[in-house]
C-alpha cells in the first residue's frame, strides 16, 4: 500500500501525458483529493484505534481532530501562550496533539463509566459543547464562526530548525522542485505536499500499530471481546481504556494539524463538528473495523468515488459532457435528453451514491474492505499473501 501511494502522483501525472487523460481525469483520483485521503485517513485510523479495538464508539472524536488543527494555526499566528510566534510547525503539531491527548483523558474519564451507545452520546455531547465554544470565542479571530488562517509563512514538515531537512506544505505556499535529481521530474507544491505529509501518516501508522502488537494492544482487544473476563483476570480495564483514549486523541489531532499545514486555515464545521466524525465512521465501516489500515481503503474508496462524482478536476460528468458528440447529448432519453439526464443524476451527486454504497456495505460487506480480505485469505494480507502466491505461481 505505502509503495502504491509513492508511486501514485508520478503514475497520474505520466498518464496525463498520454492520450488516455481525460479517462485518467476522470476516473483517478486527483493529487488534491488523495492528499485529503491521508489527513483523513489518519484521522479515520485514530478513531479506529479505539473504537475498532476496544469496542467503545467515540462518536465526539472531532474534538481532538479539531484541536490539533487549530493549536497548529493560533501557535502559527502567536496566539497560544508560552509558545512563540516563528515555532516550527513540528513542534506545535506535537503540542496540539499532547493537549488533545489530556483533552481525552479529562472527556474519558468521565465517558468510561458509561458502556454502549451511552458512551457514544456523552463523547458526542463533549465535542458538540467545545464546537458551540470555538465557534463564538472571540479570541480565535474576528469571525470566530468562519473559523482562522495563518497569517504568516508556510508551514514546513521535517527536523525542526533545520531547513535542508524541512518542505514547506501547502497548495499554494508549499515548496515546488523542477528536475529533481537531473532526472527530469517536475515536482509541483501539492505533489511535494502530498509526500511530506504521506511522511507524518506513515510514521504514525507504524507507531499504531506497535503499540497494537505489544502487551498493552492485547489488553484492547481483550476488553473489546469480553472486558468482564479481562477485568476478572486482574487487568484495570478503566485505565487500559483511558490509555487507549488519550494514545487515539494524539494521533486524531496529529491527523487535524497537518490538515492545518496543508489548508493554512480551520473552521469549526470542518473540524470540531460531529459529521467530521460521522465520515471517519462511515470509512472505517467501508475499509473493515478492528484492522487499522481499513480506515485508509475506506477513505480512498470515499474520496476516489466523490472525485468521480464531482467536477472539481474531472470526474465523469465532465468527460461524459466533453467527450460525447452534441449530437449523443440532446438525444432522448426517456423524455429528457442525455445531457440533462448527465447534469442532474450525476454531476454533483456523489453524496446520495456515497450514502447507497454505505447502505449496500453494511449489508453485504460488514466487515469491510480489509476485513473481507482478511477473512477470504484466513489472516492478514501480509502474513497471507505470500503463501496464496506461491501456491498461484507453481
Amino acid at each position: 500500500m505505502i509503495v502504491g501511494f509513492l508511486l501514485y502522483p508520478l503514475a497520474y501525472e505520466a498518464l496525463l501525458a498520454t492520450p488516455a487523460a481525460p479517462f485518467a481525469e476522470a476516473f483517478l483520483p486527483a493529487i488534491t483529493f488523495m492528499v485529503v485521503v491521508l489527513y483523513m485517513g489518519l484521522f479515520a485510523m485514530s478513531f479506529d484505534f479505539v473504537s475498532g479495538y476496544t469496542g467503545y464508539l467515540s462518536f465526539g472524536h472531532a474534538a481532538f481532530y479539531g484541536t490539533g488543527a487549530y493549536f497548529v494555526v493560533l501557535a502559527a499566528n502567536g496566539q497560544v501562550p508560552g509558545v512563540p510566534e516563528g515555532t516550527p510547525f513540528m513542534i506545535t503539531l506535537l503540542l496540539g496533539a499532547a493537549l488533545a491527548g489530556l483533552l481525552a483523558l479529562v472527556i474519558g474519564s468521565v465517558s468510561f463509566r458509561l458502556t454502549g451507545v451511552y458512551f457514544a452520546m456523552i463523547t458526542l455531547g463533549f465535542a458538540q459543547v467545545i464546537y458551540e465554544l470555538i465557534r463564538s470565542w472571540g479570541y480565535v479571530s474576528t469571525n470566530p464562526t468562519e473559523g482562522a488562517t495563518v497569517s504568516g509563512d508556510a508551514l514546513a514538515i521535517g527536523v525542526p530548525f533545520v531547513d535542508a531537512l524541512s518542505l514547506d506544505v501547502g497548495r499554494l505556499t508549499g515548496e515546488s522542485f523542477e528536475n529533481l535529481l537531473g532526472l527530469g521530474l517536475d515536482l509541483s507544491a501539492t505533489v511535494v505536499s502530498y509526500y511530506a505529509l504521506g511522511i507524518v501518516v506513515v510514521v504514525c501508522y507504524f507507531a499504531m500499530q506497535r503499540i497494537l502488537h505489544s502487551p498493552f494492544g492485547r489488553v484492547m482487544i481483550a476488553i473489546r471481546e469480553n472486558e468482564e473476563r479481562a477485568r476478572a483476570v486482574g487487568y484495570a480495564t478503566y485505565r487500559f481504556k483511558l490509555a487507549a483514549f488519550a494514545v487515539s486523541g494524539f494521533f486524531g489531532a496529529i491527523a487535524g494539524g497537518i490538515f492545518a499545514a496543508y489548508s493554512r486555515s480551520v473552521a469549526p464545521d470542518g473540524t470540531f463538528y460531529f459529521l467530521v466524525t460521522a465520515d471517519a465512521l462511515i470509512t472505517t465501516i467501508v475499509g473493515g473495523f478492528g484492522t487499522l489500515a481499513g480506515p485508509v481503503y475506506g477513505t480512498l474508496f470515499n474520496q476516489g468515488l466523490e472525485d468521480v462524482l464531482s467536477t472539481e478536476s474531472g470526474g465523469i460528468a465532465t468527460l461524459l459532457r466533453e467527450g460525447l458528440p452534441e449530437s449523443v447529448l440532446q438525444a432522448d432519453l426517456f423524455g429528457i435528453s442525455l445531457e440533462l439526464f448527465v447534469n442532474t443524476a450525476v454531476d454533483g451527486r456523489a453524496p446520495l451514491y456515497l450514502g447507497v454504497v454505505f447502505v449496500l456495505f453494511v449489508l453485504f460487506v460488514p466487515n469491510g474492505i480489509l476485513g473481507t480480505l482478511r477473512d477470504r485469505l484466513g489472516g492478514t494480507v501480509g502474513k497471507r499473501l505470500p503463501d496464496h502466491l506461491r501456491r498461484y505461481l507453481r
